[in-house]
């Protein structure tokens, strides 16, 4: 497995997937997507996996302006240019991908 996760450090259920696959023994490369952020070919993937409207955090404030963004693509530029408007965390596992803490859906990716 190659396991990503995508998240903010105050993130509670960030840290719980962290500690999931570290009680297992997993390897996982964590990324802060305050310091780093996602790319746009790792965001393509996600989307790809999981849809672009369970990406989006509603409970952050530019949330609703991403409503009025009619284009897909400028929808996928504001994300790129504020990835705090993301839920966490993301999980990938090559094309798998979940957001949110998952880990019903982690234990089937052996």
């Amino acid at each position: 497995m190659n396991i990503q996760i995508f998240g903010v450090k105050k993130c509670f259920d960030t840290k719980k997937a962290q500690r999931y696959f570290k009680e297992r023994r997993v390897k996982v490369q964590d990324i802060d997507l305050k310091k780093i952020g996602i790319s746009r070919g790792e965001l393509t993937s996600v989307i790809s996996a999981v849809g672009l409207d369970a990406l989006v955090d509603p409970g952050h404030p530019d949330a609703a302006l991403l409503g009025y963004l009619a284009d897909s693509q400028a929808k996928v530029q504001h994300i790129l240019e504020d990835p705090t408007l993301l839920r966490t965390p993301i999980v990938r596992n090559g094309r798998q991908a979940t957001v949110g803490y998952c880990p019903d859906v982690w234990e089937s990716w052996k």
